[in-house]
């Protein structure tokens, strides 16, 4: 199916992960890796190492397609880290699906410096329109990037198109809980620049209707308030550094997105956890 063009959801991702001070910021308190939440397995455990873990535990659910011969899709591709992960520890190849060209080039050095330029496509695309025919991938992968699309269902048809019969879907995906408004919620996803998440119930309704089967999801949902504590925590430890080299302003507005995650996750209006189906 061809790419048709960005809407305007897709040109607020693009514009917001497009921005210096935000790039910066997740080199510097995020890692510049695995651009994620992580499942933490002490207080004040290192971001990047619990963003590591989520990658791994996504990994042992679709471990049993992941060969040299299988191929990956990884929508939203961030920064490479699960890509790389995928590649290196595999030996699959990973085709990087992502709309961020600045995201995109960091991607395709680090693929260089370390080897796995071979193994890794990086493409700068819109997951909205999948650049690749039906059923080319056995593997169809992403980590907190559909609470970025302006059409989850479209996004959603997409991922299950491009699967093999028998291939997997796994994501992540950061949620509302079924009770919290949109109303409620919406100060808390105005960094996000979209209008509101998906729910869990959303994606158990839709993937069996694409022909999914079955649709399991480990909740992890507590793991939302340690990601959003521990942010906040490197961020007024390098509080002084980080105004050295973005904006005051980005600073003293992300302390307070900060904030707003931690007290909406404490209030149990956010879920998260990990998705995994096959395609029958």
């Amino acid at each position: 199916m061809p790419y048709h063009g960005g809407s305007r959801g897709e040109d607020a991702a693009r514009d917001y992960y497009e921005t210096s001070d935000v790039d910066t910021f997740y080199a510097y308190v995020w890692g510049g890796e695995d651009i994620h939440t992580g499942i933490y397995a002490h207080a004040g455990e290192a971001v990047a190492d619990a963003s590591r873990r989520t990658v791994e535990r996504v990994a042992d659910k679709v471990a049993d397609l992941l060969t040299p011969e299988a191929r990956v899709l990884d929508m939203g591709s961030g920064y490479g880290g699960p890509a790389r992960y995928l590649a290196a520890t595999f030996g699959c190849p990973v085709t990087a699906l992502n709309i961020s060209e600045t995201q995109n080039r960091h991607h395709r050095t680090v693929n260089t410096e370390r080897g796995l330029d071979g193994l890794i496509d990086v493409v700068t695309e819109s997951f909205q329109d999948v650049p690749f025919e039906d059923g080319r991938f056995d593997v169809v992968w992403s980590q907190e990037a559909f609470c970025h699309s302006p059409d989850r269902a479209r996004t959603l048809a997409e991922a299950v198109r491009a699967l093999k019969p028998g291939g997997a879907l796994a994501f992540t995906d950061l949620m509302a809980d079924e009770s919290a408004s949109a109303q409620a919620l919406r100060p808390v996803v105005s960094r996000l620049r979209v209008d509101g998440l998906a729910t869990p119930d959303f994606y158990r309704r839709s993937l069996p209707g694409l022909g999914m089967s079955p649709v399991e999801f480990d909740d992890l949902s507590d793991q939302v308030g340690n990601h959003y504590v521990r942010l906040m925590e490197e961020t007024h430890q390098r509080e002084q550094e980080l105004r050295t080299v973005i904006s005051s302003d980005y600073v003293d507005t992300l302390l307070n997105s900060l904030s707003l995650w931690v007290d909406a996750a404490h209030r149990g209006q956010l879920r998260w956890g990990i998705f995994h189906c096959r395609r029958l």
